[in-house]
């Protein structure tokens, strides 16, 4: 692309900001690194809860919001986190293509301090296309706990821009933050500084060279106005020693997991139980209240038992395990310890063709596989984004977490003790184990066969351990995760709830439509160790897997609603009473795992990929999994049982 074609791009650009902005009010683009604490720096100016954590990946779109400084608007633009203009992932893209060509006032760039050399490469770069930079040294309370000091005067001459320092989680440095960005903003803008783009088109080998040329200029930079303290350095080095060693890297990670399980599993039951009966309750009312104003009992039965029961089953079963499990989760990676689970399975994912940044993607997919999905655009290579797209959907998500800890605790905790807590936990953990086991071996299938390629290299910075902030990491994991994730089950088990109703209430002859479903699918469940009426529940759950457990106790009991049961013993006898075996229990979980994305992840796969045939791909290679997992299982039962 030569000069005159970036000239009118960036003019027709221009043209759209000035449209979209008022004379008081000034763009403001926010860069930086991955795990700056960019987003803690965007939240505080602009006071939105936009989700911050201690590992890298986490922004993959660009975020806006507004604050008002001495009577001046300034449109904040929270770009998504970049080591480098000289790069191939979607995501660094959107930082490269608005920094060259966006109509900003001024540009922040966020660096750490506990590590600024490795960050001065941006700056440098960035300063290259324009001199409304802004360089702000954050987390300088994190340098300060391991004596760093920074001469913010000595390198802010070296480098002729502003330097403010600051410990954003504290507000420390905002406001001189706030007055650096006006001070800028209020310059007369020549666009002509913005067309110095062409030494990003370089050869490949002359980009290598601009880039070792600033790491190294950085290191002399760091060497002049950056003292440390060694002995508090060492300290992290030997506890990523322990970490991320060989040896006990891996069974730190899964004691951990395990220990988050035991937790979820032992602390949900008596929540669950609680809010059961509370809402299950409140249906007793709700069947009065449409009695006294004469609904006949078709309505009744969709709304109250329909719909109301499907959403009082989701809450009640969904809602503890979720407020236990996204703290927990919430708590490791603020505390920084997830890009230490991605460098200790980074090795097995090369082996399996993949990029090594995929565990980032998959660790997002056990909140939610949607959202692990749109997480692979922090991925370069679009063969490998592909590989993690299709695979997510092979790690339990929230959705599926409930199923499998209520079957765990149902068939496998015999003793009445400690231990009803510790063997779900396990059998949970071994789920999730399995569930890593299928992503590195369908993403080694995919690499030698539909998606062939060598795994690309990067580089993962790994972020310093920071005190958690308790009461953020409350927040987040309730608002953004727990009721975001319970808000969209409950808008999709509603109508599935008066579906289900429906198919369960409808006869065909002396039998239901849920019924004669159930029988014609008998013959295949039962080649695969399920039955009928489990397949049937499982593609009710297509919108929202949170209710195949309910929809399969209604195929059971024909009691035409959604039925819920009064303890784990119960739904124990239940399933035994038709004919469950711990082998039925065991395929249930795996099938669970396995089996096909949800609407929301298909949707959002659909999105993603633009193309129907890999959005199909990432349906069918799960489905054929689970059916081949579960009939072997299933034959290997019966040649020993």
């Amino acid at each position: 692309m030569g000069l005159t074609a970036q000239s009118v791009r960036l003019e027709s650009l221009k043209d759209i900001y000035e449209i979209e902005k008022s004379d008081k009010q000034y763009i403001v683009a926010l860069a930086g690194n991955p795990n700056t604490g960019k987003s803690t720096v965007f939240n505080y100016l602009t006071g939105l809860n936009q989700h911050t954590g201690n590992w890298p990946g986490k922004t993959v779109v660009s975020a806006r919001g507004e604050y008002k400084y001495k009577n001046n608007e300034y449109i904040m633009v929270d770009l998504p986190g970049s080591y480098s203009l000289f790069t191939a992932s979607k995501d660094e893209e959107i930082t490269r293509d608005f920094l060259c060509y966006g109509n900003y006032d001024a540009v922040v760039v966020v660096a750490d301090a506990t590590c600024l050399e490795r960050n001065l490469n941006l700056v440098l770069q960035i300063s290259k296309l324009t001199k409304r930079i802004i360089l702000c040294i954050n987390l300088i309370d994190e340098a300060e706990k391991k004596n760093i000091t920074i001469d913010r005067q000595g390198l802010q001459n070296e480098l002729n821009i502003p330097i403010v320092l600051t410990a954003a989680r504290s507000g420390r440095g905002m406001n001189e933050l706030k007055e650096a960005i006006a001070n800028m903003a209020f310059k007369q803008i020549d666009y002509e500084e913005f067309n110095n783009l062409s030494y990003l088109h370089y050869e490949p080998e002359i980009r290598e060279r601009i880039t070792e040329n600033n790491y190294n200029y950085a290191n002399e930079l760091k060497q002049k106005y950056v003292k440390e303290d060694i002995n508090k350095l060492n300290r992290d080095k030997k506890i990523d020693d322990f970490i991320t060693s060989k040896k006990f890297g891996i069974p730190i990670m899964l004691t951990l997991l395990g220990l988050i399980f035991l937790i979820t599993v032992q602390g949900a039951n008596i929540p669950s139980q609680v809010l059961a009966d509370l809402l299950f309750g409140l249906q007793y009312k709700l069947d009065v209240v449409f009695t006294n104003i004469g609904a006949n009992d078709f309505i009744r039965g969709i709304l109250v038992d329909g719909v109301y029961r499907s959403l009082a089953w989701v809450v009640s079963v969904m809602l503890p395990p979720m407020a236990i499990f996204f703290p927990l989760f919430t708590l490791f990676e603020d505390l920084g310890y997830l890009p230490r689970v991605a460098f200790n399975l980074d090795h097995l994912f090369k082996k399996a063709g993949a990029h090594g940044k995929m565990c980032l993607s998959m660790c997002m997919g056990f909140g939610c596989n949607a959202a692990g999905v749109i997480g692979c655009r922090i991925i370069d290579s679009p063969r490998e984004r592909l590989i993690a797209i299709i695979t997510n959907n092979l790690v339990p998500c929230n959705g599926r977490f409930p199923l499998i800890i209520v079957l765990s605790a149902a068939f496998f905790a015999f003793t009445g003790t400690f231990i009803d807590s510790i063997i779900p936990a396990l059998f949970i953990t071994l789920m999730v184990i399995i569930g890593v086991f299928g992503t590195l071996s369908v993403s080694y299938l995919l690499s030698k066969t539909l998606l062939k390629g060598i795994p690309s290299t990067f580089t993962l910075e790994l972020p310093p351990y920071r005190a958690p902030q308790i009461g953020r990491i409350i927040y987040t994991s309730i608002i953004d995760r727990t009721i975001f994730v319970l808000s969209r089950a409950v808008v999709v088990a509603a109508p599935a709830g008066a579906i289900t109703w429906l198919l369960a209430n409808i006869y065909l002859g002396d039998m239901s439509i849920l019924a004669h479903g159930g029988n014609f699918l008998e013959p295949l469940g039962r080649v695969i160790g399920l039955d009928g009426f489990i397949l049937i529940a499982f593609i009710a759950g297509f919108p929202a897997n949170e209710i195949v457990i309910p929809v399969l106790l209604m195929a059971y009991m024909s009691t035409g609603t959604l039925t819920d049961f009064e303890s784990v013993d119960s739904l124990r006898q239940i399933l035994v009473s038709n004919g469950w075996t711990a082998l039925t229990a065991i395929n249930v979980m795996l099938f669970s795992l396995l089996h096909w994305p949800c609407s929301t992840t298909l949707w959002t796969i659909k999105k993603e990929t633009g193309s129907l045939k890999w959005t199909f791909a990432a349906f069918i290679i799960p489905t054929g999994i689970a059916f081949l997992v579960c009939f072997v299982t299933a034959a290997i039962y019966r040649l020993f049982w």
